[in-house]
């Protein structure tokens, strides 16, 4: 089954389970993909987190309900997966702005979010720079965090967290005087990589890593061996900042590329590469392991 076809399924596993809290957390279960790597490619291709859709998705029901029926607000919350009815009347409020009292009033506006489809992005305009390498497994070491499986927005405040700390720059004296620019070609500022290991709950390493090579200083960091893999690797054009175009990269990466190329998502690391060349130009590249289809 492509990607879309697995995207397709899983949104309708939601919509089959939309009031079945422990069925939802096998959302994943219908792809061929670990929680986290459909997690990861839904954020990416939807741009917002699946716990973020599922949520929209109950309350947009929920106000349906309200409107067509008698229905108790305890009744919904509780059916919805909400602790209580004030819990659930903060989030509807949240929503929907109004009350679900409010809501079963004729004529008021409500904020009901639609069952998603994937489909394949036609972009003949933007041309995506991109090509296979092959490379042997290789180990990294570095500053690891545990994410949620719907945290991936919060990556960039680990990295503000690792400037402000100074731990991003000891890291990068820590890697010695090769680093890992002779693995990967060019002059490279910087790695991270993320999903390289199974956690509990659909949970996620992320790492800001350095290459590990005889010159490194590894003592006090987390280490991660990468396998032998096929990547597809997508380039960015000069960039005036670090960050500017990973996110984008990701997203034409998932959603333009990988449904119409012969390859599937292999389930082990993805890798951001923070890039320079000779003449200091900064650049940015994704790399996503595949297996031919």
């Amino acid at each position: 089954m492509d990607l879309l076809s697995q995207l397709n399924a899983a949104m309708q596993y939601v919509e089959a389970h939309i009031d079945d809290d422990m069925a939802l957390d096998d959302v994943s279960s219908v792809t061929s993909y670990s929680p986290y790597h459909f997690g990861r490619l839904f954020y990416y291709i939807a741009e917002l987190p699946l716990s973020e859709y599922i949520r929209k998705r109950k309350l947009s029901l929920a106000a349906a309900e309200l409107q067509g029926s008698n229905v108790r607000v305890i009744d919904l919350a509780v059916k919805y997966g909400y602790d209580s009815a004030d819990s659930f009347a903060r989030a509807f409020a949240k929503q929907h702005g109004i009350t679900p009292s409010a809501a079963r009033q004729a004529g008021v506006n409500l904020k009901i979010f639609l069952p998603l489809t994937f489909q394949i992005k036609i972009q003949g305009v933007n041309e995506m720079n991109w090509r296979i390498e092959e490379r042997e497994a290789f180990e990294v070491f570095g500053i690891e965090r545990i994410f949620g499986n719907d945290e991936t927005g919060l990556v960039p405040d680990f990295w503000t967290q690792c400037h402000q700390r100074g731990s991003y720059e000891k890291l990068l004296r820590d890697a010695g005087d090769n680093g890992h620019a002779h693995i990967f070609g060019g002059v490279r500022v910087i790695n991270a990589v993320c999903g390289y290991r199974e956690t509990i709950d659909g949970a996620f390493p992320y790492m800001i890593c350095a290459l590990k090579t005889s010159d490194s200083n590894t003592a006090e960091y987390a280490t991660a061996v990468i396998p032998k893999s096929t990547w597809a690797v997508f380039r960015s054009d000069k960039i005036a900042g670090f960050g500017e175009a990973i996110p984008t990269l990701f997203n034409r990466a998932y959603s333009e590329w990988l449904p119409s190329s012969g390859y599937d998502k292999a389930n082990t690391a993805d890798l951001e590469l923070y890039c320079m060349d000779e003449d200091g130009g900064m650049y940015e590249e994704v790399w996503l392991p595949v297996v031919k289809r």
